[in-house]
């Protein structure tokens, strides 16, 4: 039976919106140019606003990328995965596996990998948290735009590339960035489950939030409410079907997030380095106490290793995103957002439960939510980086909103949202001058900042309002323009800053310094920054271009900088400095040790390994608090020659175990005379 096709439509000659689709099957240089140029019923100028975005998120977040030092605590364990493929597993401070840093192993998986293929340094590590920083920006466009259109994925992506704090965050080795990715890749293949109510896409969203949660353990679960609520309110197929198919995909979080965690407690301890940050040296205390309630709570003797509650944002309230510490971070389009999502939800108030939009809505809605509840209100240790992960959410509702509010301003569709852009434009751009007002006298960049933020906000609304009046659509196109220079101006100055400034690698910020203190390593607690940051002396190429042997380029040790380590841990290494003298005196007499030599705590002990290129013991983990290292243990390490040194103080108050140790040390070990604190043991000082 023959059919008849409709003729193809005209193609227009005068400049058309949409392009028409090029015929099936055109072949690899068609496919190519369709990624320069975009889907065919883009508009012309969406693949080059995107492309556009992420170059400039590429520069910002790669810009002068070898000068980096990054955070030396991560650092030193990515350095020990690439000698030992067993440290490499565990996620080991140390070559030699004594000690774990605080954190599952992911994101120093995937910068150890990093090194391996390109050689060791700041870029080789900084390298895979670029990429995963952009790559977040582009998966948040196309999620965005695939339900609201390439304008709204446009500001979303533009608003997260230009968030102050995840700029400074995307250049420095914590593993936030990758943390992000991963949920945004669960949202991802979550919404794809939604839509077409099958079972594989929840499974994988299940997968991703698993090696989230093995990136930075239980904050990776702060999204999983607004991903169940959403999926079971808005997935295809009955309720039965969706309550299934929610329980497979949970056994398939299950199952991914636990499978390291069960694997290493396995292991008998005797066979592995000790889990830093635990108090019973089991990985499940780690995620229930340390990282978890006692992030909520605050440490104790009862949620793990202590943190002392350290917060570096400022008190815990609702107010917290707000202060002039975390203010300049995060908060320049939070009032827009709340305003978005207010007004989205209840301009999608009569739609069917599976309508797209409204999960979207849900979902981004639920995200931003929850973080911003958790770590407003988190009583334990806090860092301003960790609101990095809130950042999507909030860059999703902007252009969410962004659209919904205009389209609704224009239209007069919805009378009591019709007026609502306006206010939410004066009301954002009020908040980004008294943030840019609370920097004055920084710098030309913040008061350019503000005069900008200021005049584009003033002519946005009122352009918006004339031309709404007048029904000039061209000068209301315009207002909205000049809206988006209006509320990103401020972050813009920021993350400029933030990419053309040295970077604190352990609490890493962006824009001026407003008094958050220093973050300790691995967002465990304060303390001395360590200041070494490359290995030297190993006898191996760097990767950097550097003669064997010397830290890599735009890397400076401490020796170059003149500066020591100071311990913490009491008796067991406080008020003693390891300077890099003794450093170059521990390895000419190391005589075969596996160590180096023991210190009491994590900034030491990974800026030693850094500078020496040896394995260190950190004896008292992260805060010196850890019973990593008992008597028994030092004896055996001592009297098996793995171990010659030890660093203890010559005073001051520690746990009874290191009090024990240090009254041992000092009663069988030969004082270095030349290092305060230094001791030697052989094997015929164990009794």
């Amino acid at each position: 039976m023959t059919t008849l096709a409709p003729p193809p439509a005209p193609v227009q000659q005068d400049g058309p919106r949409h392009r028409v689709a090029p015929p099936a099957g055109g072949g690899l240089a068609a496919r190519t140019r369709s990624l320069f140029t975009g889907a065919p019923e883009d508009p012309r100028w969406a693949r080059p606003a995107l492309w556009a975005v992420l170059v400039l998120a590429t520069a910002l977040y790669a810009w002068n990328l070898s000068s980096v030092t990054g955070n030396t605590f991560y650092n030193a364990a990515v350095y020990s995965g690439t000698k030992s493929w067993k440290a490499f597993f565990f996620g080991a401070l140390d070559s030699g596996s004594f000690i774990t840093v605080d954190k599952p192993p992911f994101a120093l998986w995937v910068m150890g990998l990093s090194a391996r293929v390109l050689g060791y340094g700041t870029w080789q590590l900084a390298l895979p948290m670029v990429a995963v920083g952009v790559g977040s920006v582009a998966l948040l466009y196309r999620m965005v735009k695939r339900d609201f259109g390439p304008v709204a994925g446009t500001i979303a992506a533009l608003a997260l590339a230009l968030t102050p704090i995840t700029v400074a965050l995307t250049r420095d080795t914590n593993p936030d960035p990758v943390l992000v990715f991963l949920m945004l890749l669960g949202a991802a293949t979550l919404m794809k489950a939604v839509r077409t109510g099958r079972l594989m896409p929840l499974v994988w969203s299940g997968v991703a939030i698993g090696f989230a949660f093995n990136t930075k353990m239980m904050q990776a679960y702060v999204v999983l409410p607004a991903f169940f609520l959403v999926y079971l309110w808005a997935a295809r197929g009955g309720l039965g079907r969706r309550i299934r198919n929610l329980a497979v995909g949970t056994v398939a979080l299950v199952v991914s997030s636990a499978w390291w965690m069960v694997v290493v407690d396995l292991i008998p301890a005797s066979s592995r380095p000790y889990i830093g940050g635990s108090t019973d040296n089991t990985v499940w205390d780690l995620v229930i106490g340390y990282n978890g309630f006692g992030r909520i709570f605050g440490a104790s003797a009862s949620t793990g290793s202590q943190g002392n509650g350290a917060s570096f944002g400022g008190d815990a309230g609702l107010y917290r995103m707000f202060n002039d510490i975390m203010g300049g971070q995060i908060s320049w389009l939070i009032p827009f957002a709340l305003v978005a999502l207010t007004g989205g939800l209840v301009l999608r108030g009569r739609a069917p439960r599976t309508d797209a939009k409204r999960a979207a809505l849900m979902l981004w809605g639920g995200w931003f939510v929850l973080h911003y509840l958790t770590f407003a209100l988190a009583e334990g240790t806090f860092h301003p980086y960790y609101v990095t992960a809130m950042a999507p959410g909030i860059a999703a509702l902007a252009g969410i909103g962004a659209v919904m509010l205009y389209r609704a301003f224009v239209e007069g569709s919805a009378a009591k949202w019709s007026w609502v852009l306006p206010v939410a434009i004066a009301g954002s751009t009020v908040w980004a001058v008294v943030l840019l007002q609370r920097v004055s006298g920084s710098g030309t960049l913040y008061t350019v900042a503000e005069v900008v933020a200021g005049v584009a906000g003033v002519a946005a609304v009122i352009g918006l309002l004339v031309g709404r009046f007048t029904k000039r659509q061209r000068l209301m196109g315009v207002a909205a323009l000049a809206a988006v220079v209006a509320l990103l101006a401020g972050p813009a100055a920021y993350s400029v800053s933030a990419a053309t400034a040295s970077t604190n690698g352990t609490n890493p910020t962006a824009g001026p310094s407003t008094g958050g203190g220093m973050g300790g390593g691995g967002g465990a607690g304060g303390g001395q920054r360590p200041s070494g940051s490359a290995p030297s002396g190993t006898g191996t190429g760097t990767g950097t271009g550097q003669p064997a042997g010397q830290p890599p380029s735009g890397s400076t040790s401490s020796s170059e900088a003149g500066t020591s380590r100071t311990s913490g841990g009491g008796d067991m290494g406080g008020d003693t400095q390891v300077s890099s003298e003794m450093i170059t005196y521990l390895k000419k007499n190391q005589d075969g040790a596996t160590w180096l030599v023991a210190v009491a705590t994590d900034q030491t002990a990974s800026s030693v390994i850094l500078e020496s290129g040896q394995p260190v013991i950190s004896m008292g983990g992260w805060s010196g608090s850890d019973d990593a290292m008992t008597l028994a243990k030092l004896k055996s390490l001592v009297k098996s020659g793995k171990l010659h040194y030890i660093v203890v103080a010559d005073s001051g108050q520690g746990s009874s175990t290191g009090s024990e140790i240090a009254t041992w040390v000092k009663k069988n070990g030969t004082a270095v005379t030349d290092y305060s604190g230094l001791y030697r043991l052989d094997a015929s000082d164990v009794g």
